[in-house]
Order: structure tokens, then sequence, then C-alpha cells
């Protein structure tokens, strides 16, 4: 028999304890050390959020417009305000707010309790789950099968609530959406740092694509900007969604081109809030309109910013003003584990299309955006990421299995991963990478083909960001 090693004794030591005060002599799982060596994620990490602040080195005025966006991105709608009629929340930060306002989906998922609120009546549907995440539903195929939908349909109303007598909606069946394979899940982006990712200039997202061109090409990584023209041609280019013809870089797909559209839509279709940018409701039952059309706009008797300003400014200010995460230099598994997943990140191709660091343009009007680097993690491209994770919808220049390159700042406090959150396990999700027809297959193959501890330091280094 095998010398039993210190970890073995320790986990002994640890059960006989828990047996000896009538427990299980299971140890508790932040105590106990198995012999297993195989690579785990080391979940979600501790300690301070390091995020949800504003950008270092803004001026005095530009700080007071972040409040004030900050705060209107936290506050919550109603009926009178032009809340619904139908929407997946009532606020922003709701959806954006692990580990801190600006971020993605909490732990406890806020729409469970949302269907109920202010007296409302909907049933919440099976795939919201009171243990997360927030999701937002959307069909692919509209009721004929065969020409595309992608729209969200939206999982509340303001059906009972407060302000909203008279108005009678019934939820979409997502039951049998779900049956017909037509209904799929976007869970929400993080926003942090996104003001950084606005001013990085398109030749620099050009650049980086061209770049490494022969060791892209022979890993079979493509990837390309969802680039729309519109009013000119460009060979080899198509005009999509009729945007002026520069690269969009917000939303699961590279959607929208800057954060004030990016507000604008969300504000629409998340919270059914008609605006500057999207005047028309979406739900046009003429019993459920309680505000006027459109909800929110700047408001012109107001002489002062950012008080006179629209809701979709305000939200724009906050995003854009927002640092990036703070990542740890050592925790999990300390800095030299850190370092090394570092440097596998690179050699094993991951850092192609998660790019660690891209600049910002040396012209901005802000000057603490200004020729600043963004440790994104992330090539701002889309690229198609094969059948395990296509959701069959189109969206510009994406297509129906490709997905802009996360930026992986701040994945160490993320609790759900990829489009869907379909996993909480950073292993499942990198490994969901690998399917028929995706660009990442060679690059999964050779971080599968590390061994256990190497695997390990990867998942730290990714845990630290």
């Amino acid at each position: 028999m095998r010398t039993m090693t210190l970890k073995v004794q320790v986990w002994l030591a640890v059960s006989a304890l828990c047996m000896a005060l009538g427990g299980t002599g299971v140890p508790d799982a932040q105590v106990a050390v198995t012999q297993s060596s195989v690579a785990t994620d080391p979940g979600v990490r501790g300690g301070a959020a390091g995020a949800g602040g504003e950008i270092p080195g803004l001026t005095a005025r530009e700080l007071v417009f972040f409040n004030a966006g900050k705060a209107e991105f936290e506050e919550a709608e109603v009926v009178e305000e032009g809340l619904g009629p139908r929407m997946n929340l009532d606020s922003c930060a709701g959806c954006h707010a692990q580990p801190a306002t600006g971020g993605t989906s909490p732990a406890v998922n806020p729409q469970v309790a949302f269907a109920n609120k202010g007296g409302g009546t909907d049933k919440v549907p099976d795939f919201i789950k009171v243990n997360g995440p927030v999701r937002e539903a959307r069909f692919k195929f509209n009721p004929d099968g065969t020409t595309r939908d992608g729209g969200v349909h939206n999982t509340a109303t303001i059906t009972g609530r407060t302000g909203a007598t008279g108005c009678v909606l019934a939820l979409p069946d997502f039951a049998a959406q779900a049956a017909k394979n037509n209904l799929i899940f976007r869970i929400p982006t993080p926003v942090f740092g996104a003001g950084l990712i606005e001013q990085i200039p398109d030749s620099a997202i050009l650049a980086n694509q061209a770049a490494d061109a022969r060791t892209k090409q022979g890993l079979g990584i493509k990837g390309h900007a969802n680039l729309n023209v519109s009013g000119r041609t460009i060979t080899g280019s198509t005009n999509n969604n009729g945007n002026d013809g520069t690269i969009a870089r917000f939303g699961w797909k590279a959607q929208n081109q800057t954060l004030l559209l990016f507000s604008g839509e969300a504000y629409n279709v998340e919270m059914g809030i008609s605006n500057e940018l999207f005047q028309q409701e979406r739900e046009r039952d003429p019993n459920c309109q309680f505000a006027t059309v459109p909800n929110d706009v700047t408001d012109t008797e107001t002489t002062t910013t950012p008080a006179g300003l629209s809701a979709i400014e305000k939200f724009a200010f906050f995003q854009r003003f927002l640092a990036p995460p703070t990542p740890s230099p050592d925790t999990p598994g300390g800095a030299t584990s850190i370092s090394n997943g570092r440097s596998l990140f690179v050699s094993t191709g991951c850092a192609l299309c998660h790019t660690p660091t891209l600049r910002t343009s040396n012209k901005s009007t802000v000057t603490a955006l200004s020729d600043q680097p963004a440790n994104l993690f992330s090539d701002l491209l889309v690229h198609g990421m094969g059948s395990g994770l296509a959701d069959n919808i189109f969206q510009g220049g994406a297509q129906g299995d490709e997905f802009r390159t996360a930026p992986l700042w701040g994945l160490g406090q993320r609790i759900f991963f990829l489009h869907d959150g379909r996993t909480k396990d950073l292993i499942e999700a990198i490994q969901a990478h690998k399917s028929a027809g995706s660009e990442a297959n060679a690059v999964i193959d050779a971080f599968n083909q590390l061994n256990e501890k190497k695997k390990q330091d990867l998942l730290n280094f990714l845990r630290s960001l």
C-alpha cells in the first residue's frame, strides 16, 4: 500500500472531525481536498467586485454625467412612464447586475419575482428559473416556418399591474415554439469598459484581423467584421442593415455599432419603452398604451444637462464612462499559475480570436478614453462557431452560427457562460466551442492535449480576469 499523501491525510482528518461532530463524514466543499488531479473550473472569483465604478481620469463634469447615467440605468420603470406593454424586466441594472451594476446575469434571476410585481398576473415561462440566468427569448422563424423571425418575444406584460387598467395581454406560447425547436435564448452581455470598446478605431480591428494570417488560416480561423455598407459600394461587402459602413461591435453578434444604438434598442426591446431612436410601440393594442409616444425623449424645456437628456443618452454616458473590470494578480491559484496560464492562452491559439489588447483612438473627445489600452480579450469580429452553438439567428452581417468573440475581461466573476447561459462551468463553455463547422476546433484540440496541470493554469488565468 502506497504511503498516503499529505492531501489525503488532511482530507481523512477533516472527515473524521465531521463524523465526531455528528456530520456525514464528508467535509464542506470549501475545505475538502481530494486526490483528483483533473483540472476543474475554480468557480466565480470571490472578493471585491473590482468593477462598476467610473473609468480613471474623468473630468468633474464627466463624472456628473456618469453618475446621472448610473442612476437612470438602475431606476425601475413603471407603467405610467411607458413600461411595456411587453417587456423582460423593468430596469437595465436588473439584468446587468453581476458582480456590480453594468455586469451580467446575477445568481438570483429577477424575472421570477418581476412576473407578479405591482400586481402582474403573468405566469413565469418554464425556461425562466429563480437560479438564473436572466433570459431573453427569440423565435428563429415566423409561423409559416420558412421566413425568418429572429426578434425578441418578451417574457412579461403589464397585465394586472398598477396603472394598466383594461390591458389584457397573453404571453407567447413558448412551449409550442420550444417543441418546434424554434426557441432560442440570449443572456445579458456585460458593458464594463464599453467606452473603450467604442473608441477602438475600425482600422485597429481590421489590422488585428489581418495579423497572423498564416497561423489563423492553418487553424481554420476566419472571422470577419459585422460591416454593413450604406450609400456606397465596397467589393465583397454587403448592405444588410443599412448602417454607415463602419464596424458594429456591441451585442452577441456585434449587431450594434454604438452605445447609443445599443441603449435605444434595449430600452425598446427589453423594457418596451419607445424612445428617440425607436419611436414606435412594439405592442400596439390601444388598450395597453398609458404614456405618450415616444415614451422617453430629451426634455426640451429643461435647460441643464444631464438633467434634460433622454434616458438612452444617460445610459450611453454611463456605459461609455464605465471602467473595465480589474483582474486579480494572484487569485485563483497564485501568481505563477496565472502567469503560466496566460502563456498557454497564447500558445494554444486562444489569443488569435480573444485578442488580449486593442488600443483606442488617440483623438477621442474624452481624454480618459484617448490612446488607452483596452484589455478586452476580443477581436470584435464574428466567427463561425459551428452547429453546437448555432442559434440560426441572422443579425446584420452575422450568420446563424456566427457570434462576436466575447470579451473575456471580467470573466472571473461571471456565473453563466455562452450566449444562452447554458452552463456555469468554464470547462463546459470551452468544450462547447468545438463542434462541426466551428472555427475554434483546432484550438480546442490544442487545449484538450494539455496535461491537467497546464489546463488548470489556463483556467486559473481565465478566472483571474
